[in-house]
């Protein structure tokens, strides 16, 4: 173990967690979880067994990440978002589905990718990736792979928009997208986006 804080109320079960991270109060934070460095987990979350939360991510109170789910570095995760992990839920003690959960194939794996941020309530369905830097707005149902860059809103999501690097929605002029707080260029062209 490294050098991180626990709030005396939190479970924390696993061994893999980097030096400057806080888990505060009644998280619960299983065995085979990796947590990397300067890391920040709200109250009340629950991360399961499997779960990868790279570098410098913050998540907010009252998060729910299953097995399967991988944050990259830099990833921002509001309050109350939740994650699934299977398209197809049973209990796995119904006897009708427990030859279903025998291995693992039920296992969708969901993947945020580095600088993205989620929304207060998302809910992010299972085998989806969120593009680096994307935005996706508070109360979203995200049920498809969002682009990087893209802004998302609504049930189901559907982008309105791009954003820039910094979290700020871009002005678009033509081909090109403009931050109007940290002024970063960006090429937008065939609903794709790239950094001037």
């Amino acid at each position: 173990m490294s050098d991180f804080f626990s709030h005396s109320t939190a479970i924390v079960e696993t061994e893999q967690i980097g030096s400057g991270t806080r888990i505060w109060a009644y998280a619960h934070v299983m065995k085979e979880v990796q947590i990397g460095s300067n890391c920040n987990i709200g109250d009340h979350s629950f991360i399961e067994s499997g779960v990868v939360v790279g570098n410098n991510v913050t998540i907010k109170n009252g998060n729910m990440l299953f097995e399967g789910l991988v944050l990259e570095d830099g990833v921002f995760v509001g309050p109350h978002v939740f994650f699934t992990n299977d398209l197809h839920p049973r209990s796995p003690r119904l006897p009708q589905a427990k030859m279903r959960y025998k291995s693992h194939d039920w296992l969708y794996k969901t993947l945020v990718k580095r600088g993205a941020s989620l929304g207060a309530g998302a809910v992010i369905l299972a085998d989806t990736t969120i593009g680096e830097y994307a935005l996706v707005g508070a109360g979203c149902v995200v049920s498809h792979d969002v682009p990087a860059y893209a802004l998302v809103v609504g049930n189901p999501a559907r982008q309105i928009g791009w954003v820039c690097e910094c979290g700020i929605t871009l002005k678009e002029d033509g081909q090109t997208g403009v931050c109007p707080s940290c002024s970063r260029r960006y090429h937008i062209k065939d609903q794709k986006i790239s950094p001037l």
